[in-house]
């Protein structure tokens, strides 16, 4: 009999990284990563003992080929990966900056996962041996394509009676294909059951405004009562959600809220310095609250633990977490 597994579905992207300031051309050196946001949680929660399966689209050749070894090499089943189109997805990011950055250059056009195909994929057989999915809001970004089979996909899975976890991270330079955030995730988060995000993702994407719109200035406390009141209308308006975390990283703390099955939470208060790295942050806190949430976590104990992941990922480099459990306790407030 089959191990129930974690399903991540999303664009796996590779992530070209050239050191801030160098000149990466003369010396011919450019770090290299294998990224995209989903491709994190689960190499995360891989790494973390927890089975997991991923699904993409990804061109048949000798570099998918060398990829899915390596993934394999990490315990994540590769099953699900598509082979279609003709290239894989990348970006450029110089090392240290944010994705959200001025600086950060996409070059996914036309990708075997933006062209992947409604009724392409045999959901019903993927999802059989899966007990949670999740997806983000980025792979909804890229095409109406993409986002229709990932339509299909939380209908399969709702079907099913999988929970569903969503990440509203939100690119601004992706959404080019005529279709707006609000329009596009307020149709796909009523099949979700856990959200995660931050209070202005949640504005741009679902439409529910922020009474604060920025950190600057404001106390914890002027934070986390915004945040409540975000997630409490974010619960009226999409009634599955039984949790909701966001996750607040400011000049040099980190802290996390959790709402779950009306309880409100905060993690401690994180202190950060010598931030070596920003990307694969929040895709560390979402691997935290599935790992907490599949292990039946108390609330305290799931935002805890996510945000001190989270944490901790910021001192890591490339995209995906290499932090044990034992060295995330250690960190844990």
């Amino acid at each position: 009999m089959s191990i129930a597994k974690v399903f991540c579905f999303g664009e796996i992207l590779l992530h070209y990284a050239p050191p801030l300031n160098s000149d990466f051309i003369k010396s011919q050196n450019m770090p290299f990563y294998l990224g995209g946001a989903e491709l994190n949680v689960a190499s995360a929660l891989a790494k973390w003992d927890m089975p997991v399966k991923y699904g993409t689209a990804m061109p048949s050749h000798f570099l998918t080929d060398t990829i899915i070894s390596d993934l394999a090499k990490k315990n994540i089943d590769t099953s699900a990966i598509q082979f279609s189109g003709h290239r894989i997805g990348c970006f450029y990011l110089a090392t240290g900056l944010d994705m959200k950055s001025a600086g950060v250059v996409y070059d996914r056009d036309n990708s075997s996962f933006a062209s992947i195909q409604k009724g392409s994929i045999a959901w019903k057989e993927v999802l059989k041996d899966v007990h949670w999915f999740h997806f983000s809001a980025i792979s909804a970004a890229l095409t109406q394509n993409a986002t229709d089979v990932c339509e299909e996909a939380l209908i399969a899975a709702t079907e099913l009676g999988i929970p569903i976890s969503v990440d509203l991270n939100y690119r601004a330079k992706l959404w080019q294909y005529g279709k707006t955030p609000i329009e596009v995730m307020t149709r796909l988060v009523k099949y979700c059951t856990v959200l995660m995000g931050n209070l202005w993702a949640v504005e741009e994407m679902l439409g529910i405004n922020s009474t604060i719109k920025s950190s600057e200035g404001f106390s914890t406390a002027d934070l986390e009562q915004a945040a409540h009141k975000s997630m409490t209308i974010l619960k009226e308006q999409f009634p599955l959600l039984n949790t909701m975390a966001y996750t607040f990283r400011l000049a040099d703390t980190y802290f996390g809220v959790i709402f779950n099955k009306n309880n409100f939470y905060k993690s401690p208060t994180y202190k950060i310095i010598d931030v070596k790295n920003i990307v694969g942050t929040g895709d560390c806190f979402m691997a935290g609250l599935i790992y907490g949430i599949r292990h039946q976590h108390t609330p305290e104990e799931i935002i805890n633990f996510a945000a001190a992941a989270a944490v901790g990922k910021l001192y890591e480099l490339g995209d995906a977490t290499e932090q044990s459990l034992e060295q995330i306790k250690k960190r844990m407030l």
